[in-house]
């Protein structure tokens, strides 16, 4: 084993041994001597009605994102790729579509706080096309919030679906659109039988990879709402946080830390096992 890979599981194995003690203890750090609780603080957590909520609101904002970044991914994907494009515009296009990917977390919110505030331009453009009559809170309506953090997460993250379909689809053999052709096969035909099996391998790699990394998502979840208002959009990650910073209970964070440690592995095994059938 080389003395990287040995510092790399060092890396990881004592952080996550450490807090896997600290879940098992009562209030670790702010008390002198704590005591062992075995699983007393999954059971509090699971108990809890706002880790129950921002375990669902964890769900729905995964498969949500995943799905979207699939969907437009692939449109884009296919859009760019398409012989009817000119290969200027294309370039154009593709670099343009590619920027929300580039800007880091920060920068996106920045950016829609100002588009979407009550005073911003998606609410002028709304209300010149009569579609509302009041100015909306985007951020700040319950109703609204956890839809409109997840459209962003969703900007924000479909160009990785759409780089790596692209190449996947520049690597499909021309051959087989060709035979399709003189076989009559529309545009759908040659979609769903051979575009779409063609890219199913990375499909299925890139879900399960964007699955890890949304539900594990926090940059932009805390910089546009901090999990509220009202946790309406409270997740796993943010609760995590607010636990261990805001009430100082580090031992039921390290709780909620471990159980999403836990999800996101079992999806990780899948993903890895994907990885060696295909090998």
């Amino acid at each position: 084993m080389s003395p990287t890979l040995v510092v790399m599981l060092v890396m990881m194995a004592v952080p996550v041994a450490m807090v896997l003690t600290y879940s098992t203890l009562s209030n670790v750090i702010m008390v002198r001597d704590p005591q062992f609780v075995g699983i007393q603080n999954y059971l509090t957590l699971l108990g809890d009605p706002i880790f129950q909520r921002a375990l669902g609101q964890t769900l729905i904002f995964t498969l949500t994102s995943v799905t979207f970044h699939l969907l437009l991914g692939l449109a884009f994907a296919l859009m760019l790729n398409s012989a009817l494009l000119p290969r200027l515009v294309a370039s154009l296009l593709r670099a343009v579509y590619i920027l929300p990917w580039v800007f880091t977390a920060s920068i996106v919110v920045i950016l829609w706080q100002l588009l979407l505030n009550p005073n911003g331009v998606v609410n002028f453009v709304l209300e010149s096309l009569n579609l509302i009559t009041t100015k909306v809170e985007w951020f700040s309506n319950p109703d609204l919030a956890l839809g409109t953090v997840i459209f962003i997460n969703i900007w924000a993250g479909y160009p990785f679906f759409m780089i790596s379909l692209l190449a996947g689809l520049q690597g499909i053999p021309s051959d087989l659109y060709e035979a399709a052709a003189i076989d009559g096969a529309g545009w759908r035909a040659r979609l769903f039988s051979i575009t779409i099996p063609q890219l199913m391998p990375i499909i299925l790699a890139m879900a399960m990879l964007d699955f890890i990394w949304n539900l594990q998502q926090f940059p932009i979840i805390f910089l546009a709402t901090g999990g509220g208002p009202l946790n309406a959009t409270e997740t796993i990650a943010t609760y995590t946080y607010n636990l261990a910073f805001s009430k100082r209970e580090f031992a039921l964070a390290s709780a909620s830390g471990i159980i999403l440690f836990l999800i996101s592995a079992i999806v990780a095994l899948f993903y890895v096992r994907h990885q060696k059938a295909r090998d």
